[in-house]
């Protein structure tokens, strides 16, 4: 007999019997959107608590989570930023790319991986990836170094780590600094060590469809006190001090513009909510493995469907479920599958398109689709569910019992 997983409110899957999963479920009357953040009254407190301090923009809460975010990942410096993208754009300027450098990027990724390398005036490498992992393959990544590469980004796809050590032997054998893009991966780890204190550069999103949401926001870590200080001033206009503290009572009026910096900074209102999601950082990940756990013991077992690697010396962050069909057992492809979940109430989202089939970066590179197998044939087949601790246990069910008629009535 099969099992059906129920989440308990501490996110603890436990069993019931199968008459309930499948096609014996009624359909949902609601739909179930992709992605939500779980918010409780302890966030609410403390914006309320900004709100009333006076203190909106860039201010003491921010430092607050920096220092404790910084505490929790074991980094030595971090620095709290409006997004992910200002992170990695930071990164990059810290380690000083520019005109004639170049810049090697996973393909299967979200833009801003990339775009920031333009923004700095390099031009981007684009790596293949892992069939299985969907991360930056170590295997293919050293033919890609010339004498112009300057730094190495990496992208942890949907919370699970990139093989680090491999990359990193790579990185350090030709003296090249490895930039993480950690978008999707707090609280992940590799190896026991957390990601954020593993490569020189670390970026965070705190978006608020994100393992720990802020509405948007990002952080920068490094060990590096030199790219510390130079992303601290680039944050904030290229200002000689700390803007936040000319209106404090230890503050001065006078400040110094010593760089043509930006305004990249996180404001007290997201940091109120991010201070609260990192002291519930523990409940909030258990949730997602609870989840991701039912969704792999109920897709298992079938043929059709490809399930989420989870090597055991990672810790995945499981900010996406990314499921992959295997199209030569179904009669209907990947879009229209996704077309029968909508239809059935169910939300979700493919991740990612890769970046040589869009239409900027195909154009300015000469990129065809065959260009990067394996990111196009994970693209062709990846349907992301949903996945988010407020989901209850009917909500994950539904997504099953969805995923698996269809499988059942299309499979050839």
């Amino acid at each position: 007999m099969t099992t059906q997983g129920r989440i308990s409110d501490e996110g603890v899957i436990t069993a019931a019997t199968g008459q309930e999963r499948g096609r014996s479920r009624p359909p949902r009357a609601a739909f179930l959107p992709f992605a939500l953040p779980h918010i409780t009254q302890a966030e609410i407190d403390e914006v309320v608590d900004t709100l009333r301090s006076g203190w909106i923009a860039a201010g003491p809460k921010v430092k607050r989570f920096e220092r404790e975010f910084a505490e929790v990942i074991g980094a030595q410096h971090a620095t709290a930023l409006s997004s992910a993208t200002a992170a990695l754009h930071l990164a990059l300027d810290a380690v000083g790319v520019g005109p004639g450098d170049e810049v090697i990027v996973p393909v299967y990724t979200f833009t801003s991986s990339a775009a920031v390398v333009v923004h700095c005036g390099a031009r981007i490498v684009f790596a293949d990836v892992d069939p299985a992992t969907c991360n930056l393959d170590p295997a293919k990544l050293e033919a890609l170094i010339t004498p112009r590469t300057r730094v190495i980004v990496v992208v942890h796809i949907a919370g699970l780590p990139a093989e680090m050590d491999p990359i990193l032997a790579i990185a350090r054998a030709h003296n090249l600094p490895v930039v993480e893009d950690a978008a999707h991966a707090f609280p992940a780890r590799y190896r026991g060590r957390m990601i954020g204190t593993i490569g020189d550069l670390t970026a965070f999103s705190f978006y608020a469809t994100k393992t720990l949401a802020t509405g948007d926001g990002g952080l920068l870590a490094t060990d590096n006190a030199e790219y510390a200080q130079r992303v601290a001033l680039m944050a904030m206009h290229g200002m000689s001090r700390d803007a936040w503290k000319r209106y404090t009572a230890e503050g001065s009026w006078y400040y110094e513009i010593v760089a043509a910096g930006f305004k990249y900074n996180m404001t007290d209102i997201a940091a109120a909510l991010g201070l609260q999601q990192l002291a519930r950082r523990e409940w909030l990940l258990e949730r997602r493995q609870a989840i991701a756990a039912r969704y792999t013991e109920a897709f298992a077992p079938y043929a059709e469907l490809e399930t989420p690697p989870n090597p055991a010396h990672v810790q995945h962050a499981w900010h996406l479920y990314m499921l992959r069909l295997r199209p030569e057992r179904l009669t209907i492809g990947r879009d229209e599958f996704i077309k029968r979940l909508s239809a059935a109430n169910i939300g979700t989202s493919v991740h990612f398109i890769p970046l040589h089939i869009q239409p900027y970066y195909r154009d300015t590179y000469g990129l065809a689709p065959s260009d990067f197998p394996a990111a196009l044939d994970a693209y062709q087949r990846e349907i992301s569910l949903p996945i988010y601790p407020s989901m209850s246990e009917d909500d994950v069910e539904d997504v099953i019992a969805a995923v698996t008629a269809i499988v059942e009535a299309h499979r050839r």
